[in-house]
């Protein structure tokens, strides 16, 4: 069965409002957009982006900077402190950071320290390598300074306890934007994808998340592999996943955002036919399940999708105006 033709004109319906919110979205030459992220929080990690652009910062400095802000709120159930265990009780935290010049850094399943995105910039800057897992990413950051930190939460354990009466795991859409919900539910979460761009249309991009929750110990998911968690091109722009990485990871969804921007399409546009993919490929096997794509171009202009309603993200101009706003979707809900 063609899950587009069956669900696409529901989709489209609902999606109406969320592309004007990404019209009203669109560049302004006297005030334009410099950072952008994934996710309702995404706003307060997009002003110490812009803080830290105004006192001097690159991008990759911006970047860094926004997303150490959830990755330090322990409320913040998706990022960092205070995200919710694998199903044996480990807190383990992937992220990745990149910018134009095809610089790259990313640790994937790293322990007991809160900052992975510094950890995944260090990896950047002081190895040959783009990636650390594991033990080793953990031994790299403690050798580099980093604090050891408990990543476990009282509330963190508590909800991963009341999940073990059950064990019973389903991705919930846009679970990032929902509180958590009663004991025993199933609880999936995922990242924030920030990026940030310079006046002369300069961009670079980061990725922390600690993952889906109560998942099997040693999985990684889209967020700390270029070209699914993100991906950036000098000339072109940035673009970030969120939602569900392993059906990311299966279309290498931000590098084909980021190829579709350069043969011609706009970042609204790439970012739908890369959702449509996805559709077209994995059919049923989609069905309530969440991805989106975030895209920034060189030039301002900045564009989102996703598989279904309820996916937002975080708009800041150079003036330090933002906007949360509604993606479009593909699909209605159900």
């Amino acid at each position: 069965m063609n899950i587009i033709s069956r669900r696409g004109a529901i989709g489209i319906g609902a999606g109406t409002l969320a592309a004007a919110g990404a019209a009203r979205a669109a560049g302004r030459e006297d005030d334009p957009i410099v950072v952008v992220s994934t996710w309702d929080f995404g706003k307060a990690a997009n002003a110490a982006a812009l803080a830290r652009l105004n006192a001097g910062g690159t991008p990759l400095d911006a970047v860094e900077a926004g997303a150490r802000v959830p990755e330090a709120d322990p409320e913040n159930h998706s990022v960092g402190y205070g995200g919710y265990p694998d199903r044996d009780g480990h807190v383990t935290l992937d992220a990745i950071i990149m910018d134009e010049d095809g610089r790259v850094g990313a640790v994937a399943a790293l322990e007991d320290v809160v900052h992975a995105i510094s950890v995944a910039r260090a990896v950047m800057e002081k190895t040959p390598h783009t990636l650390l897992v594991g033990e080793g990413a953990t031994r790299f950051a403690l050798d580099q300074g980093m604090e050891r930190t408990r990543l476990l939460t009282p509330a963190a354990e508590k909800a991963w306890r009341d999940w073990l009466e059950t064990a019973d795991y389903r991705p919930v859409a846009n679970i990032e934007n929902q509180l958590p919900g009663p004991p025993g539910s199933a609880l999936n979460h995922d990242t924030i994808g920030i990026i940030a761009r310079r006046s002369d249309g300069h961009v670079a991009a980061a990725c922390p998340t600690s993952g889906m929750a109560f998942k099997m110990r040693g999985r990684v998911g889209d967020s700390p592999q270029a070209g699914c968690g993100l991906f950036v091109e000098r000339g072109v722009g940035a673009a970030v996943s969120t939602g569900v990485g392993e059906e990311v990871i299966r279309i290498a969804g931000t590098a084909r955002v980021i190829a579709s921007m350069r043969a011609g399409m706009t970042p609204a546009t790439a970012c739908r036919e890369a959702c449509e993919h996805i559709a077209r490929l994995r059919g049923e096997a989609i069905r309530g399940l969440q991805v989106g794509f975030l895209a920034l171009g060189k030039d301002g202009a900045v564009g989102a999708f996703a598989l279904m309603p309820g996916f937002t993200y975080a708009v800041t101009r150079a003036s330090g105006a933002a906007e949360v706003l509604p993606a479009a979707s593909l699909f209605a809900e159900g």
